[in-house]
């Protein structure tokens, strides 16, 4: 009897990347790695989207259009190259309006995409109709998704077999144009039993041929066993990586799942021994990149705190760039109560993000007493239905700390009524900074806002951990190991280069202490009046963070609650106001400053 194929994604060069080097990955460092996987057979690979479409704005100061083009050049012209979309979020934290969306398909299209997998966290269908209308009209195939998770213990109404059935119902009584349909699971917490039944039961309701494909994690420690749950079950194709990114945080290894099912009816859709040498082409591209030991270990926390994988590191990683990974174990255990009240969205990009912000500013300012922006729009119906009705009085909290109603509104034609959405508000955004239009820069700038800006005037910072190495004093540079408040810094300068820590920065260095620098922003505006600062009081960071917004400057007259400046950290935006009514005496930080917990940031009177 002859075996069933099995067809596999490899998945190591998106999920891979963003879930164990938070998906900070230099493009020309993996490309030979693709082309090994080209000569092993290897036909299916997911290329982009998600999270590595941001990051290489944010992080790797690259342009993720050119990372799909040398991609396609390498995978070869017939290879199916699939990305990852979250419904009307497409590429971005937040959901954005219609021409955006279509805009995205027609981008990923001209850039040489062939497949694009849409989801939508919270599994509200409405989100998926238009999105996945997009994607079919540009000419691509279409995944549609029902995302999947495991509830911690003790919580029910959501996320069994029968609420995914009535999902996939949905989806196709909404008459969506699909090519394929995938069941993800990106925290690795679906019982293997419990996939069984929802593919099963999937195969009965979709029309006969239809592919289906079943993605999973390693981080609880069963993705093994739920792929063969889900092959079982009839699924047609899973998803696999490759070391040195397999395993842990990321999909089983080609190589592992192939020995699970050696001497079973099943056999994987490529050479074994040529994948093997693949792997020794991709561990010497990755050799010099840090691989934090977070990503290499099954979590046993995650069944009570579902964190996915593609987010754990990025989570971690951005936790290290801000001297905070202590507090890691605290928020992951904080991570339970936020999913239990907070309607049961899938933990999934962008939900998962708002699941862990909120975890975060849970410990750092006490239980409820922050609302992270993302969670608080979540439970008050600004991203569509939840599974189940948040708890009561988080709305409420949510509502009081963001200002905001609760709604039912459709987020797709709330977003097309916000003029500070799509593509008008873009084009104003790129020639206010005198940049060019193009469609291509449209979309970055309306998916990466601020720091899409950034990167297109040439001023975005790279962070790209890679291993220290001891090396030789630098040629023309000075090497430092410089401790604030207890912080140990490794400091390279080169130039006008800074490498702090493995991450790159423009400097300028000069001898003495320029006039007025000490006084920070508010020396440098222009408009500071001079203030006393013998009985200033600082108003300090409570948490670290990059000063992305000033707003006030010496002098200034302000009210309770007024905002001074706003810091980013864990890609939220935090705003620091002003604890009563007062004058600025001064501000001790410029936009761009990297500051830590109890710094103080402006002086008060």
């Amino acid at each position: 009897m002859a075996k069933k194929i099995v067809k596999v994604m490899n998945t190591a060069f998106r999920d891979g990347f963003q879930s164990v080097y938070g998906a900070r990955v230099f493009t020309q460092d993996f490309l030979p790695a693709v082309e090994a996987c080209r000569e092993a057979g290897i036909t299916h690979f997911e290329a982009g989207g998600g999270a590595r479409f941001q990051s290489l704005y944010l992080y790797s100061n690259e342009d993720a259009f050119d990372m799909m083009d040398a991609f396609r050049e390498a995978a070869g012209p017939e290879a199916n190259l699939q990305t990852l979309a979250r419904g009307i979020n497409v590429v971005g934290l937040e959901s954005q309006s219609s021409d955006i969306i279509e805009l995205h398909a027609k981008l990923f299209k001209k850039h040489g995409m062939t497949t694009i997998r849409n989801f939508d966290a919270l599994n509200d269908v409405n989100n998926l109709v238009y999105s996945g209308q997009c994607i079919v009209d540009a000419g691509l195939n279409h995944e549609v998704v029902v995302t999947l998770m495991e509830l911690p213990p003790g919580c029910e109404g959501a996320h069994t077999p029968e609420f995914y059935m009535g999902t996939l119902r949905e989806i196709l009584d909404a008459e969506i144009p699909y090519h394929s349909v995938c069941f993800k699971d990106a925290s690795g917490t679906a019982v293997p039993s419990k996939v069984y039944e929802t593919i099963r039961q999937a195969r009965q309701m979709l029309p006969e041929g239809t592919h289906i494909r079943f993605h999973t994690h390693e981080t609880a420690g069963v993705s093994v066993s739920a792929y063969r749950a889900a092959l079982d079950a009839g699924a047609d194709g899973i998803d696999l990586s490759m070391a040195p990114v397999s395993g842990g945080t990321c999909q089983p290894d080609i190589v592992i799942m192939w020995h699970a099912l050696r001497g079973t009816d099943y056999a994987l859709d490529c050479d074994v021994e040529k994948v093997r040498e693949a792997e020794l082409v991709f561990r010497d591209c990755m050799k010099d990149y840090y691989t934090p030991p977070e990503a290499l270990a099954v979590e046993p926390m995650i069944p009570w705190a579902p964190m996915p994988g593609g987010a754990l590191t990025a989570n971690t990683q951005m936790m290290r760039d801000n001297n905070v990974l202590d507090k890691y174990s605290e928020v992951i255990a904080a991570m339970e109560e936020v999913v239990r009240r907070g309607g049961f969205g899938t933990s999934v990009t962008p939900v998962s993000q708002f699941y862990f912000q909120q975890a975060f500013n849970n410990v750092v300012f006490g239980p409820w007493e922050q609302i992270a922006q993302g969670y608080g729009l979540m439970v008050l119906g600004y991203y569509g239905k939840t599974p189940v009705e948040p708890d009561e009085e988080i709305v409420r909290i949510a509502a009081e700390k963001l200002g905001r109603e609760p709604t039912t509104e459709s987020p797709l034609k709330l977003n097309d009524a916000d003029p500070d959405k799509g593509i008008d508000a873009a084009r104003k955004a790129l020639e206010e900074a005198g940049l060019p239009i193009s469609d291509e820069n449209i979309f970055i700038a309306a998916t990466c806002k601020e720091k899409g800006i950034a990167f297109l005037k040439g001023e975005a910072k790279t962070n790209v951990r890679k291993i220290e190495k001891e090396a030789p004093k630098p040629a023309g540079g000075d090497a430092y190991t410089v401790t604030v408040d207890g912080q140990r810094y490794s400091v390279i300068l080169e130039g006008d280069k800074a490498t702090v820590n493995g991450a790159r920065y423009n400097v300028a260095v000069e001898e003495g202490v320029a006039e007025g620098a000490a006084q920070g922003a508010a020396a440098t505006t222009g408009g500071g009046q001079a203030v006393d600062t013998a009985q200033a009081e600082a108003v300090a960071a409570r948490m670290p963070g990059i000063v992305i917004r000033i707003y006030v400057e010496a002098g200034d007259a302000v009210s309770e609650g007024d905002k001074l400046l706003v810091l980013e950290a864990m890609k939220m935006e935090v705003d620091v106001v002003a604890p009563r009514d007062c004058t600025v005496a001064s501000v001790a930080v410029n936009t761009g400053d990297q500051v830590e917990a109890g710094q103080t940031l402006v002086q008060i009177t």
